[in-house]
C-alpha cells in the first residue's frame, strides 16, 4: 500500500517585512482523511493554505505532492492539479446564475458558443448530489449567505479532485446543511479524497476529524490523532492555557428588571416573555433557526411584532424606532459584523469613533465635537478591548475576523449603554481573542449592565450565563439557572415544541 502523503509541506516558511508568518512548519494529508488545521486569529493558518492553494509563494522550504516537489504558480495551476480551496471570502460573481458562478472558466461549449443548457443541467446534478436545495438559474446576489457558501463549496467538484481545502465552511449553515457537508465530506473521504479542514468549532472535529495539527504564532505545536484527544487538550495547545483559564467567573450583581417583554410575538417568535435585569448575564440558547436572533431583533425595533408588549425602564417602546431605543439605553451587536455592525471602508479609529460622536459625550459646551477628546477617548477604547496600535489605521476590511471582533466590541464602550445585547459574539472567533472578549462581557456584568449572550455555542453560553432561556421553535421552551445550567439539561428543551415556560 503506498503511504506517500498527497500533500506535504517540508519547514514551509513565508516571511514578510518584519513579520514570519510561517516558520519552517511541517505538515501532511494522507488520502481519505479530514486533517484538521487549529489555531487561534494568526497562527498562520490562512498563510499556509494560501500557499497550498497557489493563491501566495512561500519564501522558503518545499511542497510536495504525490512525493514530487511542486511549484503553484497560481491558483488555477493548483486547480488543475486537484487542489481546490473554498476560501471564507466568497469568490462569486453577483450578476452571474448560480451555475455561471459554478462553471467559470470550467464552461461547456458547443463549438464557439457556451452551452447554457448542460451547464444548468450539470450544476443541477451536482445539487442533487449534495442535498443543496439551489436553483441553479437563481441570480447569484439574490441567495442567502448560507446558500451562497453551498455554491462556493459545489464550485470544488470540477475535474480530477484529490486535495479539498475547506476555510470555515459551516459558519454561515443552518445544523441540517452541515449534516449534509459531512455526509458528503465522508463520501470523498470514502473516493480517497484528502480534506483540510479549518474550523473554530471545536464541537465538530469528533464528527470528522481524523487528526488535527495545531499551530501558534506562526509555528507548529504538533499533530494528534482525533481519537486520541479532547476540546480540552487542543484548546491548551493552541492557547498555551488550560479551558478553565478561558472562561472568567462573573459575580453576580442582579438589579433591577430593565427591560420586560409581555406575550411578544414576530415572525418566527410566538408569545415570548422575558424579563432582562443590570448586573447579570442572561443567556439565550437554541439551535439555529430556533428564533434566537430575530426574538432579539424584534425587541430591538429591527423586525415588525405582530404582537405583545416590551417597556424599557418602565417606558411602553412596542413601537418605538430602533434608534430612539438605542438612545433610551440598549444596544445591540449583530452577529454578521461586516454586513451591519461594521464600516469595512473606515479605519478602526474610525469605527470606534462614531458611537462616541453619537452618544453625545464629546461634545463642547457650545454643541460642537471635541475632536481631542474622540481621540483619546478611542485610543483608551482600543487599549482596552486588546486592539494593538498597528491595526487602529487600518481599514477594518485588512483585519483579522478577531481584531474586526473587538472593534465590534469597542463600540459598547462608545456610549452609555444599560442593556447590551450581544448576538453571536464570538462567531469566527479563536479561543484567545474569546478569552479576551468574555473579559470584557464579566466587565460590564460587574460594573452593573445587563448583558445578552446570545450563542449557538452551547458551552459559551452555558459558561458564560447567570441565567438562561431556551428557545425551540420560535417558542421559550425553557427558563434555566443554577444547578440547572447543564448541558444535559439545556439541551432537552432544544428539541421541544412550547412547553408553556416563560422566562
Amino acid at each position: 500500500m503506498d503511504d506517500t502523503p498527497l500533500i506535504k509541506t517540508a519547514a514551509l516558511t513565508k516571511s514578510y517585512p518584519g513579520v514570519l508568518a510561517l516558520d519552517h512548519v511541517d505538515f501532511d494529508l494522507k488520502a481519505g482523511e479530514v486533517h484538521v488545521l487549529f489555531g487561534e486569529n494568526g497562527a498562520g493558518k490562512s498563510t499556509l493554505i494560501s500557499m497550498l492553494a497557489g493563491a501566495n509563494r512561500p519564501t522558503g522550504g518545499q511542497i510536495l505532492l504525490n512525493g514530487q516537489e511542486v511549484h503553484l504558480a497560481n491558483v488555477a495551476d493548483a486547480q488543475r492539479r486537484g487542489i481546490y480551496t473554498v476560501f471564507q471570502e466568497f469568490s462569486l460573481i453577483p450578476t452571474l446564475t448560480v451555475a455561471e458562478n459554478i462553471f467559470l472558466g470550467w464552461e461547456p461549449m458547443i463549438g464557439p458558443f457556451v452551452n447554457h443548457a448542460a451547464m444548468r443541467k450539470r450544476a443541477a446534478e451536482m445539487f442533487a448530489e449534495l442535498d443543496f436545495p439551489i436553483d441553479p438559474n437563481a441570480i447569484t446576489a439574490n441567495l442567502s449567505r448560507a446558500q451562497k457558501q453551498m455554491v462556493e463549496i459545489t464550485k470544488a467538484f470540477h475535474g480530477d479532485l484529490s486535495v479539498l481545502i475547506l476555510d470555515e465552511p459551516t459558519a454561515s449553515l443552518t445544523d441540517r446543511e452541515v449534516d449534509h457537508l459531512f455526509g458528503f465530506i465522508e463520501t470523498l473521504k470514502a473516493r480517497g479524497v484528502g480534506i483540510i479542514y479549518i474550523s473554530h468549532r471545536m464541537q465538530e472535529f469528533a464528527r470528522i476529524a481524523d487528526r488535527v495539527t495545531v499551530l501558534r504564532d506562526g509555528g507548529k505545536i504538533g499533530t494528534v490523532a482525533m481519537a486520541d484527544t479532547d476540546q480540552d487538550a487542543l484548546v491548551e495547545m493552541m492557547t498555551g492555557r488550560a479551558i478553565t483559564e478561558i472562561y472568567p467567573t462573573i459575580e453576580r450583581r442582579t438589579g433591577e428588571t430593565l427591560l420586560r417583554a409581555e406575550n411578544v410575538s414576530a415572525p418566527g417568535v410566538y408569545g415570548a416573555n422575558l424579563e432582562i435585569k443590570a448586573g447579570e448575564v442572561l443567556g439565550i440558547a437554541g439551535l439555529v433557526g430556533c428564533g434566537k436572533s430575530r426574538l432579539a431583533r424584534a425587541l430591538m425595533g429591527l423586525g415588525a411584532k405582530t404582537s405583545g408588549r416590551v417597556t424599557l425602564k418602565e417606558q411602553d417602546i412596542t413601537r418605538t424606532s430602533t434608534q430612539s431605543i438605542i438612545r433610551s439605553g440598549m444596544y445591540y451587536l449583530s452577529p454578521d459584523r461586516k454586513a451591519e455592525g461594521l464600516d469595512l471602508a473606515k479605519t478602526a479609529d474610525d469605527n470606534l469613533a462614531v458611537n462616541l460622536v453619537m452618544g453625545g459625550g464629546t461634545t463642547t459646551g457650545a454643541g460642537f465635537v471635541d475632536w481631542g477628546k474622540v481621540r483619546r477617548r478611542t485610543a483608551e477604547i482600543a487599549n482596552h478591548v486588546e486592539l494593538h496600535d498597528g491595526y487602529r489605521r487600518k481599514l477594518v476590511s485588512q483585519l483579522s475576523g478577531g481584531n474586526q471582533q473587538k472593534v465590534l466590541f469597542g463600540r459598547c464602550f462608545g456610549q452609555e449603554a444599560d442593556i447590551i445585547i450581544l448576538d453571536e459574539p464570538t462567531v469566527g472567533v479563536d479561543m484567545g481573542t474569546r478569552a479576551a472578549l468574555y473579559l470584557l462581557i464579566k466587565e460590564l456584568a460587574e460594573a452593573g449592565k445587563a448583558v445578552v449572550v446570545i450563542s449557538s455555542d452551547l458551552p459559551e453560553v452555558l459558561h458564560l450565563s447567570h441565567r438562561m432561556i431556551v428557545l425551540a421553535h420560535g417558542h421559550i421552551t425553557a427558563e434555566l439557572e443554577g444547578d440547572d445550567l447543564t448541558e444535559e439539561q439545556t439541551l432537552k428543551y432544544f428539541f421541544e415544541e412550547n412547553t408553556g415556560a416563560t422566562a
